[in-house]
């Protein structure tokens, strides 16, 4: 059943923060009520190709959406007409939590905003995520991840450094600050559902795209605010770190990951050259990081002679941290990433949509993946029945287009 079996969440969101996180809540064993427009959807529906095709449904899902949707009921709904924000009410009244990422203020004048749905269940907890949070002078802008990627940070730290081959800024191959906004929404969401337990006091959690991309900053932004000096580009280099960046084999890349001076005495033992590991300007991880213009091009040297397997095999007998840089197909037949059975399959409409396993085991209340990740309006029926809405109801309000 999963640790959150018994919650109940309204997911009133699109895109992929708000449904990242909501995902994450029903592989916990939340129910969770995905609420779409019936005309289109989720924006990602039709982000594609690639689709996937759903012969017994007659439709095609896009790869994007199932990332983000799995284990939810979908509901269609368009609470933009009067009985349509009546029926999104009477499912919170019965709800949790609410996720949701409208433009701020953008759903007062349906009375699906905080002060409204507090009235109506006062233990309710109301996640509303947006670009730039419920304050500030960016308040009311759109905000996506690629431009929150470069107005917070992360982009000016990630890239080829300049006056190398292909300088320039990077946004990162995955849509990291949606991401990583979900999954502070969940630790949001949890914490304050302890705390509406304990008290029967429900709250608001206002979470910014922007707030978050510059609160994982992390080490980086320390740096800049401890010592002062606007953090470079260094590739796939480490600021604090000495070695710990991608090197060329004799016939692809590695990854070499020392954390330490014992490792770093490991490696160049190892690797032959047990010397350099007692040179007064390498002995040390400080000093590694000083004489990093020295170091880096010697190693560099010895990495080119040999082949990756070679290096692969030789640094994981010393307990060396070093991997290969895998493409995705590399990933997924990867021995380990196999055992722990990170690829899931759900069967859906007559096919099996594959999904990334949750990451989280539990030992006591194991994740169950319930369902694929649903058409739109799959569920409307059967969660407004719940509610009370008659079979002539439903049908007069799909006549309307109130309902799908």
């Amino acid at each position: 059943m999963g640790p959150l079996a018994g919650i109940r969440v309204l997911d009133l969101s699109r895109v992929l923060a708000g449904p990242w996180a909501g995902q994450c809540l029903a592989d916990f064993g939340a129910e969770v009520i995905k609420i779409e427009k019936p005309d289109s959807g989720d924006d990602t529906r039709t982000w594609g190709p690639p689709w996937l095709d759903l012969p017994t449904a007659n439709t095609r899902q896009s790869a994007y959406f199932l990332s983000a949707n799995r284990g939810k009921r979908g509901v269609a709904i368009d609470f933009t007409q009067p009985e349509g924000a009546d029926l999104v009410r009477e499912l919170a009244k019965r709800a949790d939590v609410i996720l949701e990422n409208f433009k701020v203020g953008g759903l007062k004048k349906y009375g699906l905003d905080f002060d409204s749905l507090i009235a109506l269940k006062p233990s309710l907890v109301v996640c509303s995520i947006t670009g730039f949070g419920q304050t500030g002078p960016y308040a009311d802008q759109p905000g996506y991840d690629a431009m929150i990627q470069a107005q917070g940070g992360i982009m000016s730290l990630t890239g080829v450094p300049d006056g190398e081959p292909g300088a320039g800024p990077q946004k990162i191959g995955v849509a990291v600050a949606d991401l990583m906004t979900g999954m502070y929404a969940v630790s949001a969401v949890l914490a304050a559902l302890l705390h509406a337990r304990s008290t029967g006091i429900g709250q608001h959690i206002d979470l910014a795209l922007l707030d978050t991309q510059v609160a994982w900053l992390a080490n980086q932004a320390l740096n800049y605010l401890v010592g002062g000096a606007v953090p470079k580009r260094l590739g796939t280099a480490h600021p604090n770190i000495v070695p710990y960046q991608s090197f060329a084999s004799r016939d692809g890349f590695i990854m070499l990951a020392v954390g330490n001076d014992r490792q770093f005495e490991s490696f160049c033992s190892a690797a032959g050259y047990a010397e350099i590991a007692q040179d007064e300007r390498f002995k040390s991880n400080a000093m590694r990081v000083a004489h990093r213009h020295i170091l880096v091009p010697m190693l560099e040297i010895w990495l080119a002679q040999q082949r990756t397997d070679y290096w692969l095999t030789l640094l994981a007998s010393v307990n060396v941290p070093c991997g290969p840089i895998n493409a995705l197909n590399d990933v997924f037949e990867h021995p380990q990433v196999k055992a722990r059975g990170l690829q899931i399959h759900l069967p859906s409409h007559g096919v099996d949509v594959p999904q990334v396993a949750n990451p989280v085991r539990f030992s006591r209340t194991p994740i169950e993946y319930r369902a694929a990740p649903p058409t739109l309006g799959q569920d409307t029926q059967a969660v407004l029945s719940e509610i009370g809405i008659s079979q002539d109801q439903f049908s007069d309000f799909k006549r309307r287009r109130i309902v799908a």
